[in-house]
């Protein structure tokens, strides 16, 4: 396995007086340093204490998609620590010490925890760890290598001492420039199948703190009246109408005039206080279409000539010549909604000044380094005086991270309004954030493919529309290249199936509406109609669908052969080759996202009356070298759950403009009883491990199209499926 870091060199450690413990850790660029607890100009990723307690400090946070297991692993794997007395808590807001490595900013997301933090986690435990063998050596008399580590517990011979007994003299001496790293035949916590997550106690017990579990003295509860269309300002508003009401405080208009923050003493008051606001707004630059309107002018779009070539080295004219001497055209048109987020903890946090002139804020922050940029300049502070205390977050999506940082600098606002003394707590009901939040954008795409009279592809023609989630915003700089937002082709401009004559078209649709990147992001349409134009294609062809893929990734390119893999891994394990039970139906599909390879196979039954059920999802995935199996299989589950759940049902609708959903009563969550089994295979693999959180979304949707094509004889191609005619039950 090859896996490359940044400088490696090492900062030296100092012994604290008092309360003496080790901390080590590999800043963002690779580099180790060792110190007291306390020292905040250093960077820590492990923390000993005098009693021997190893504390792993986190620097991507947990919303459920089990870094917190993931990140301790590595540590306790190369420090041979006790995983039972194991600590873990959050980094707090640095982005000098805690970005993502590479990218320059402290945040979660794009499924990077655990490649980005692999080897960088692994030297920390290790440096920790050969530290403590010298110190443990040099009281002992003996030479290093004859002390061993396990569990937290020093041996040499006879003699035999935890952690805590060698803290102060470990933390007194220089790390090692390249501390030695197990081989991976060594390993008794990375790849172990049943190591118990870090946060299940908690989180079952009750004692775990999240966001909403925050409550400060003195502290006032803040929610804002927002527009019923996006993109609209305040023009007045009139507060009489709250004034009566037991535990209301004020109502007073945000400064960038979008809405208006009301504060009570309690959230409820606060919401039942909003209720009584009346407002007047200016929708001169707010969205005015309605959702048919919006779904025309994607498909003119996808229908015309694309704005941009994005496939490098595609050429549309090579396209439609092929296309022109075809056997057979395949055509086909596929539409995706707009699509809230929905975390099952709504949007909240909670902001106090500091006694040294700042903010502190508290709340499940994704992004720490995009908050405390955008409070800072909305209080007029320096982004260091933004402290951020991080706790766990019930969900996101992507809904936390966010370019305009939009709920904190909500909160900063009100509590600026306030009088900038009083802690703030700001809180987004579901309804607040379903019809004023950001959302996964529309899109559209049209697809003709070529087939000769051999059933094989000469040429396919893929165009695309929706609306750019970079542009406009901080990421654009590096996001957008030659005015192609690469996200939003993902998944088919940089397709590895060996098609001749590959040519993808986009355009921009545009709108005041704010979009976002959501579970899989360009991956979970583009994955969609990749791989249900590629099922029309092989029964065009009249071929196995599997073997049709196959042929499509011969060869050595290595992204073909690890796609090649898991889709025979999954066609083994799901029985493909042999005929489904009668009232079955299978479909399958492959994608790569986030440089990880997953396979499914969707087997699904029909009732009399139309109804279709999902009995099982088969899944094979390849993400390199696997830390926490148990985590792997879970997110595919969650991933697999989360996209179905939206594509049975899900849509956000306009009427001129104003969104139609409010809630999970008509934004209807996946059920229990929506899926059958979920079975997942993991491959094995030496690669670099790669992300997990998003890449089981992609081929779920299109794994059960086909299914119900193989079912119906037709294939479901806009999306929620509900709109098609088809209903799904238990």
């Amino acid at each position: 396995m090859t896996v490359q870091t940044s400088r490696r060199g090492f900062l030296k450690g100092i012994a604290a007086l008092s309360g003496v413990a080790l901390v080590v850790g590999f800043d963002a660029k690779g580099a180790l340093a060792a110190a007291p607890v306390g020292t905040l100009d250093l960077n820590p990723f492990v923390k000993i204490d005098g009693e021997g307690i190893v504390t792993v400090v986190l620097k991507h946070f947990e919303m459920g998609q089990g870094t917190s297991t993931g990140l301790a692993t590595l540590v306790a794997e190369e420090l041979d620590a006790d995983w039972a007395t194991l600590r873990t808590e959050f980094a707090p807001a640095d982005g000098e010490k805690y970005q993502i490595v590479g990218f320059g900013v402290q945040m979660t997301g794009g499924s990077m925890s655990i490649w980005n933090s692999y080897m960088q986690y692994r030297q920390a435990g290790a440096a920790a760890r050969a530290m403590l063998v010298e110190a443990a050596a040099a009281q002992w008399g003996v030479e290093p290598e004859a002390v061993t580590v396990e569990k937290g517990l020093l041996k040499a011979g006879d003699k035999s001492a935890g952690f805590g007994a060698f803290v102060a003299a470990a933390a007194a001496l220089i790390p090692p420039e390249s501390p030695p790293l197990k081989d991976p035949a060594a390993f008794s916590l990375i790849g172990k199948p049943d190591l118990k997550r870090r946060d299940n106690t908690n989180k079952t017990d009750g004692s775990a703190v999240f966001a909403l579990d925050v409550t400060l003295p003195g502290m006032v509860h803040a929610v804002i009246l927002r527009p019923d269309r996006p993109g609209s300002g305040l023009v007045s508003f009139d507060a009489s109408g709250a004034m009566g009401m037991v535990g209301f405080l004020d109502a007073k208009a945000l400064p960038n005039k979008a809405g208006v923050a009301v504060f009570a003493r309690s959230t409820w008051t606060a919401i039942q206080a909003r209720n009584a606001v009346t407002a007047q707004w200016d929708t001169s630059a707010a969205e005015a279409r309605s959702t048919d309107r919006m779904v025309e002018e994607h498909l003119a779009l996808v229908r015309g000539e694309p704005s941009y070539q994005v496939r490098e080295g595609g050429d549309l004219s090579a396209t439609t010549a092929a296309l022109s001497g075809a056997v057979q055209v395949v055509e086909a048109e596929f539409t995706f909604p707009h699509l809230a987020h929905a975390p099952m903890e709504p949007l909240n946090c909670v902001i106090e000044p500091t006694e040294t002139g700042g903010v502190r804020f508290h709340d499940g922050c994704q992004a720490p380094g995009i908050t405390q940029g955008a409070v800072a300049h909305v209080l007029g502070l320096t982004p260091d005086k933004v402290e951020v205390n991080t706790v766990f977050a019930g969900g996101s999506f992507g809904r936390r991270a966010n370019p305009t940082s939009d709920y904190h600098v909500e909160a900063a606002q009100a509590f600026a309004l306030f009088g900038g003394k009083t802690p703030i707590k700001l809180v987004w009901t579901r309804e607040d954030d379903i019809r004023g939040g950001y959302y996964r954008p529309m899109a559209a795409h049209r697809v003709k493919i070529g087939l000769d009279g051999d059933g094989k592809v000469v040429g396919w023609d893929h165009r695309l529309a929706v609306q750019s989630i970079m542009k406009g915003t901080p990421f654009e700089a590096f996001a957008v290249k030659d005015g192609v937002d690469g996200t939003s082709a993902e998944g088919v401009s940089d397709s590895h199936y060996a098609i001749p004559a590959l040519s993808v078209g986009l355009s921009d649709w545009t709108s005041p509406l704010k979009v976002l990147w959501w579970r899989s992001v360009g991956h979970s349409h583009t994955g969609f109609a990749m791989e249900v134009a590629m099922d029309m294609a092989a029964k065009a062809a009249g071929q196995d669908p599997v073997a049709f893929r196959l042929a499509l990734l011969e060869g050595d390119d290595p992204d073909r052969k690890r796609l090649a893999g898991v889709l025979r891994l999954v066609a083994e394990k799901s029985g493909w080759e042999k005929p489904a039970a009668p009232g079955r139906f299978r479909g399958v599909a492959v994608h790569k996202s986030f440089n990880t390879y997953v396979a499914q196979v969707a087997e699904i039954s029909r009732s009399e009356s139309g109804v279709i059920k999902i009995e099982k999802m088969t899944c094979a995935v390849d993400c390199g070298v696997v830390v926490n199996p148990d985590i792997v299989k879970a997110q595919m589950e969650g991933g697999i759950g989360f996209g179905l759940g939206a594509a049975m049902r899900n849509r956000i609708t306009f009427t001129d403009g104003a969104v139609d959903q409010w809630n999970f009563p008509d934004y209807v969550p996946l059920r229990m009883g929506d899926i059958g089994d979920i079975d997942v295979h993991i491959l094995s693999s030496v690669e670099a491990p790669t992300g997990v959180g998003e890449p089981g979304l992609p081929p779920s949707l299109p794994a059960v199209a086909n299914a119900i094509a193989a079912a119906t004889g037709d294939w479901p191609t806009h999306l929620p499926w509900s709109e098609n005619g088809l209903s799904f039950g238990a």
